[in-house]
């Protein structure tokens, strides 16, 4: 259901976009992404100064399963270029996070135009909330998930000699620990839906049982392993992320919001 505008409110929404054409939106765009790449490259050469340290706290989980199991915890490369590319990946990935509350601070500044005023003030919730959300992911990945993966693996197949790569590592590090860090936002995906009436609770309701569905194959593709309970173990959130959001669209919806501002006058 789209909301009905006063005159007063179409003004004041359009107030920030009349004065501004096309190609002013694409050069105020060009200015975000361009703050935004010089916040990432700031926060890479900080990353890339401690990545000795970055990267001791992303293998502890694969050398504490490996000392569980009496093995050596020594990670390997086949390729002398190897260490070097990893120390970039990490320092980027590590980077573009600690560049993320401003990148999305330039993404509010460049849509806030198209919004209300009273809009606006959700600012610091949205970023608080999404970089909260994130790390809350990331760090149930990190804390939970992860080494519980690493540990029926490494203890599954002890009879053999490992030889992981670092490489082999990262890869499956980010899948599971970022991976599950972008899954936490599905709140601010739906908030951002919901707020332009794309979505309605009420849908997202009546079609929950597809949802979990569609969560219980995305579980079972980031799974790093084939059992039930590593797939429960990342459904389980995204169900709980999903019901939250359902009162995330219910607070921001059009309808819902028009009907508390006819409540209030």
């Amino acid at each position: 259901m789209a909301e009905t505008e006063t005159p007063t409110q179409n003004t004041e929404r359009s107030s920030g976009l009349i004065s501004m054409g096309l190609l002013d939106h694409l050069e105020e765009l060009r200015k975000c992404v361009v703050r935004s790449m010089y916040s990432v490259i700031v926060g890479f050469g900080v990353s890339y100064y401690w990545h000795n340290e970055i990267f001791a706290w992303i293998q502890k989980p694969i050398v504490d399963a490996l000392k569980q199991n009496d093995m050596s915890t020594q990670l390997v490369y086949t390729n002398p270029i190897d260490p070097f590319n990893m120390y970039l990946k990490i320092s980027l990935v590590t980077g573009i996070f600690l560049a993320s509350p401003y990148i999305l601070y330039q993404v509010w500044s460049f849509i806030a135009p198209g919004l209300y005023k009273h809009e606006r003030r959700y600012v610091a919730p949205f970023m608080i909330s999404t970089v909260g959300l994130f790390c809350a992911g990331g760090l149930f990945a990190y804390e939970m998930v992860y080494p519980a993966a690493l540990n029926f693996l490494v203890e599954y197949s002890r009879q053999f000699t490992p030889m992981i790569t670092i490489n082999e590592y990262i890869g499956l590090f980010m899948t599971i620990v970022l991976g599950l860090g972008v899954v936490f936002e599905m709140p601010i995906l739906i908030f951002f839906l919901a707020l332009f009436g794309v979505i309605s609770p009420g849908w997202m309701w009546k079609n929950m049982r597809y949802a979990i569905l569609i969560i219980f194959v995305i579980a079972g593709a980031m799974a790093p392993t084939p059992d039930v309970l590593s797939m429960c173990a990342f459904a389980a959130p995204m169900i709980v992320l999903y019901v939250i959001s359902i009162g995330v669209a219910y607070v921001v919806h059009p309808a819902q919001r028009k009907q508390r501002a006819q409540n209030a006058e």
